[in-house]
């Protein structure tokens, strides 16, 4: 089983600049041990239900610690029987997306040679 959280967690009331609340908060996930990939806007983690769940509540408690107000999201995506998805699903779209240009680029070559 896989589940997948994608989720982007800060403090609304320490001014502009806030990766020192967000590092406090990837050092959490970091060292849970579930995979995971950070991104500009958030990060993604893949394991079990209770496990992500388990993370995504210690980095609330660990901001709301010294935040008055803290903004968070979280989207999940819950699938039975699969694991490694946090890899396999981008994966898939690269390799579409590769053949897709391919398909194209095969296209303006017939053009360009008419």
């Amino acid at each position: 089983m896989s589940t997948l959280i994608s989720f982007s967690i800060f403090p609304l009331d320490k001014g502009e600049s806030v990766s020192m609340y967000v590092t406090r908060a990837l050092k959490i996930v970091r060292d849970s041990g579930l995979a995971y990939k950070l991104n500009p806007m958030g990060t993604t983690i893949e394991g079990e239900w209770d496990e992500v769940m388990d993370v995504v509540s210690r980095c609330f408690e660990e901001i709301k610690k010294d935040c008055d107000r803290v903004y968070m999201t979280v989207n999940a995506d819950y699938r039975k029987g699969k694991s490694g998805r946090i890899e396999s699903k981008v994966k898939s779209v690269e390799s579409k997306l590769t053949a897709s240009q391919k398909v194209i680029n095969r296209v303006i070559a017939k053009r360009v040679s008419l």
